[in-house]
């Protein structure tokens, strides 16, 4: 069978309490490449280590494996992968101590407060303990990314890197388009179809399209062909009468999502609760989501 390497972001919801040395919240002051210098000494110096693939835990990554069945049912032999914000791109093979890290800008365990350094962080982070880089996995076979919209964003340099290569590459989720890569944005319409709550969408968005290869060529016109008609024929604009909430109630569904898709945007988690049928205005939920995360 073919080889596939499938790409997932991590999750924030793990198996272990991370020691306080290994959060990010404990670093520092400085640059940069100070505190990446600092973290990753912390890293190697850990002693206690569990393989990534039990690690982590929570729905996005039950369905994370849900790709790797996927993929087998069409003809795939599936390697995954994970990107982390504390650890780079690893297989989940690979042994690392619990952690806290992520891209979220307001999150305590922030590795940056900006986009720009958010995107250094990876580069160096890539350079000192990353395994691989998204174009050297695409010069292997075939790649499928499942990526939250922050993690997209701070990868951009690399997804472009992959799309030069020409490798046979799909993106599920993430942020923009990207030449090369054929993407499927995340699509809250399908949420009713493939069931499910709408962090592991993109996950589950993933192995439909898995079910949709039949030819084991991930992104051939025959596999895009047959997604796009059953995007036709199943998405469901879903409307409802949303029920208010308390401030405590909208802090509350913040912090749980954040916590189960790292580096989620403060848009993308009011569209999930409006979606969840929830009522909160765009300003108050602005408001309370930087009360809750530090966003400023």
């Amino acid at each position: 069978m073919k080889k596939l390497s499938v790409i997932v972001t991590c999750t924030d919801r793990k198996m272990f309490v991370p020691p306080p040395a290994l959060r990010v919240s404990s670093l520092p002051t400085g640059t940069v490449s100070s505190r990446l210098g600092t973290w990753t000494d912390r890293i190697h110096a850990e002693t206690h280590r569990t393989p990534l693939s039990g690690l982590y835990k929570g729905e996005h990554w039950l369905q994370a494996h849900a790709v790797v069945d996927a993929a087998a049912r069409a003809g795939f032999t599936a390697e995954l992968w994970v990107v982390s914000a504390g650890l780079g791109l690893q297989p989940v093979t690979a042994s690392f101590p619990t952690y806290a890290a992520t891209f979220n800008a307001g999150h305590e365990d922030s590795v940056a407060p900006t986009g720009v350094d958010r995107r250094l962080w990876w580069r160096e982070l890539q350079e000192r303990m990353g395994t691989s880089t998204l174009a050297e996995l695409g010069s292997r076979g075939p790649m499928l990314l499942v990526l939250s919209e922050v993690y997209g964003s701070v990868l951009t340099t690399e997804l472009r890197e992959l799309g030069q290569a020409g490798t046979d590459a799909l993106l599920v989720g993430g942020t923009e388009d990207i030449s090369g890569v054929q993407r499927v944005p995340a699509n809250g319409s399908l949420r009713k179809a493939l069931g499910g709550t709408l962090t592991g969408l993109n996950a589950r968005m993933a192995v439909s399209w898995l079910a949709h290869c039949e030819d084991g060529v991930l992104t051939s016109p025959a596999t895009t062909e047959s997604w796009t008609r059953w995007v036709e024929r199943s998405a469901h604009r879903e409307t409802y009468n949303r029920t208010p909430m308390t401030d405590a109630e909208v802090k509350d569904f913040i912090r749980a999502s954040a916590a189960e898709q790292p580096g989620v945007s403060r848009t993308r988690l009011h569209r999930l609760l409006r979606e969840s049928g929830r009522a909160c205005e765009q300003k108050r939920f602005a408001n309370l989501y930087s009360e809750t995360m530090g966003e400023r």
